[in-house]
C-alpha cells in the first residue's frame, strides 16, 4: 500500500499588531521570552485580550489564544472559583 501526500503551501498575509498595553507578564524562561496578557490590535482591528509568549525584543511570537472582552469575564469568574 502507497500512501501519497500532496504538499500545500499557504503564504499567509502579513500579520500587523499593536500591543496597547502591557497587563502582565505571566512567566519568563530562561532564554527571555515571556508569557505575557495583554490588550492587543491586530490588523488594525478593535483591541482584544491576548495571551501568547514574546521574544525578548517583541520581534517574534508564539501560538496564543484571543479573548473578547465578554470572555476575559468568563476566565475571571472561572478563575476566582477555583479552590487553592
Amino acid at each position: 500500500m502507497t500512501c501519497v501526500l500532496e504538499r500545500t503551501e499557504v503564504t499567509l498575509a502579513e500579520i500587523k499588531f499593536e500591543i496597547i498595553e502591557n497587563i502582565a507578564v505571566l512567566s519568563e524562561s530562561p532564554k527571555g521570552w515571556k508569557k505575557e496578557l495583554n490588550l492587543i490590535s491586530w490588523n488594525g482591528r478593535e483591541p482584544k485580550y491576548d495571551i501568547r509568549e514574546w521574544s525578548p525584543e517583541h520581534e517574534k511570537m508564539g501560538k496564543g489564544v484571543t479573548l473578547s472582552d465578554e470572555e476575559v469575564k468568563k476566565l475571571k469568574e472561572a478563575l476566582n472559583n477555583i479552590d487553592k
